[in-house]
């Protein structure tokens, strides 16, 4: 009798395995585009699958959907992942309805190790009282000033020389690479007063402390792809990539305390009145503790490195490609009275912020890059009590909301026929002013209470490091190098951008 009812229960189960695999094989044909649902696993499997396309694979299954698309994980690991491109949603989210979605539990678990209790991962009061203190702090005219003379210090220093000694000999290099190294020059000196000088000619070895932050964000980014017991199983036993975590940890801990200590024995020996960097503000307030110094300083470098780094590198890759637009950039700074040229720069010109701050059609064709290549393409939210979104889709406690900011950006409803082209003219109106568009259809500086504290001084840095690019060298893109998103927090380059530079014929004013 016992082996005829295993004989029955493998009957059973190869019947059943049959009709599952006709079924989503029907379904397949049905909706291409759609993520299915496998017994035991849930939608993993797409995601495994397409995890070398992620972001687009996300574009597509929005745009079968209705902008709207609700993801499961294996049963067992209470995955449930509501994604969205609506504007709609995005407004009731980040703005309408801001309070019933905050950080959670589970991403606050997720970047705890990271950014402890600093702005990014904190909620409520706490954020309100970060946030309202970085926002005296980030607003300070003698920080923005010194913010603005380190960009062009660097931009004349160390990236014009370098791109001036590749241009000579005609050598191939990795844009994104050398991005990366001048954002986190950019961004460590006015967080800690730090001088890092990763960017330099022949691109000395990258600080560890550098090298901890790209393998922090990694990991990071596994972590919201692995149940959540697994990777806290790992990090108990500290194997795998939760052994990467740990040694990256006390990499960055190591610099971070160490930067930390000698701003506060600065302090005690000579005061830091006039000192400039957002470090030093926040250590002239006694009550803050050596913790929180830490979790604040961390955040802000990783939030300017990465991101700016990031959008620089897709902003050359799409001027690569589009000459025309090259062209009416070179045309509007041909109309700047430039700035004196010195000796360092090797007769190459450079510009102020305040002198670039009218162009308008630099600034429009930096936003169409950010709409095409957000430097965060996604933002997870928490569900505090269930809710309705304008959408018609229910949300409840224990959900994930993932807005796709990616995917807006490459949505005909909001953009038009042509939101995959590059265009800059799309943000320009017909008296030759910017366009105004809703931060709640361009995403990339977020919208609501959590817009971005640093918008601004991500636009000078844009804008002077573009223009001296553009006013004083040719970029070319490597032909046959594949170019692709990488798989991650943010939005970086999987392989790099190799590109040959040439020195521009400039002629001064």
């Amino acid at each position: 009798m016992a082996f005829i009812s295993m004989l029955q229960l493998v009957a059973l189960f190869i019947c059943f395995s049959a009709f599952y695999y006709y079924h989503i094989k029907s379904k397949r044909k049905q909706y291409p585009a759609l993520p299915l649902s496998w017994p035991l696993l849930g939608m993993l499997p797409d995601l495994f699958i397409n995890r070398h396309r992620f972001q687009d694979w996300i574009v597509s299954f929005l745009a079968a959907s209705q902008l709207n698309f609700r993801f499961v994980g294996p049963p067992s690991t209470n995955m449930r992942l509501f994604f969205t491109c609506d504007p709609v949603n995005a407004r009731h989210i980040f703005t309408s309805n801001f309070s019933n979605y905050p950080k959670g539990t589970g991403l606050t678990e997720i970047f705890d190790d990271v950014f402890g209790g600093g702005i990014f991962n904190a909620d409520g009061e706490s954020w309100r009282r970060q946030r309202a203190k970085a926002q005296l702090v980030m607003h300070n005219p003698r920080f923005r000033a010194m913010v603005s003379r380190c960009i062009r210090d660097r931009v004349e220093r160390s990236l014009l020389p370098l791109l001036s000694q590749l241009a000579g000999t005609w050598e191939a290099c990795d844009l994104h690479d050398v991005f990366m190294r001048l954002t986190f020059d950019t961004t460590t000196m006015p967080v800690s007063g730090a001088d890092m000088g990763c960017l330099a000619i022949g691109l000395p070895e990258v600080p560890p402390f550098a090298r901890a932050l790209d393998d922090a964000t990694h990991v990071l980014l596994v972590r919201h792809i692995v149940p959540r017991s697994w990777w806290k199983l790992l990090r108990r036993l500290g194997v795998g990539f939760e052994w990467t975590m740990a040694e990256a940890l006390r990499v960055g801990n190591l610099f971070l305390y160490e930067t930390i200590a000698k701003r506060r024995a600065k302090k005690t020996q000579e005061g830091i009145d006039d000192a400039e960097d957002l470090l030093s503000s926040y250590i002239k307030d006694d009550d803050e503790n050596t913790t929180f110094l830490r979790d604040t300083a961390l955040t802000l470098i990783i939030a300017g490195r990465d991101t700016t780094g990031a959008a620089l590198s897709w902003f050359f890759y799409l001027l690569a490609k589009n000459q025309r637009v090259v062209s009416k950039i070179l045309e509007e700074l041909d109309a700047v009275k430039k700035s004196t040229s010195s000796s360092s720069t090797d007769g190459m010109v450079t510009f102020d912020s305040d002198e670039l701050r009218p162009l308008v059609y630099l600034h429009a064709a930096l936003c169409e890059s950010l709409r095409l290549y957000p430097p965060v393409p996604l933002e997870h939210k928490g569900v505090l009590a269930a809710d309705v979104l304008p959408s018609g889709h229910e949300v409840r406690p224990g959900d994930e909301v993932v807005v796709s900011m990616y995917a807006m950006g490459r949505t005909e409803s909001v953009w038009g026929s042509d939101c995959g082209e590059f265009r800059p003219e799309r943000w320009i109106s017909d008296d030759g002013k910017l366009r105004y568009v809703p931060s709640y259809r361009f995403l990339s500086f977020l919208t609501g209470p959590r817009t971005c504290l640093g918008k601004e001084m991500v636009f000078v840095q844009l804008k002077v490091v573009a223009a001296a690019m553009v006013k004083n060298f040719e970029v070319e893109a490597v032909p046959g190098h594949v170019m692709e998103p990488k798989l991650s927090l943010i939005l970086y380059m999987k392989n790099g951008f190799l590109v040959k530079v040439k020195r521009r014929q400039v002629l001064n004013n």
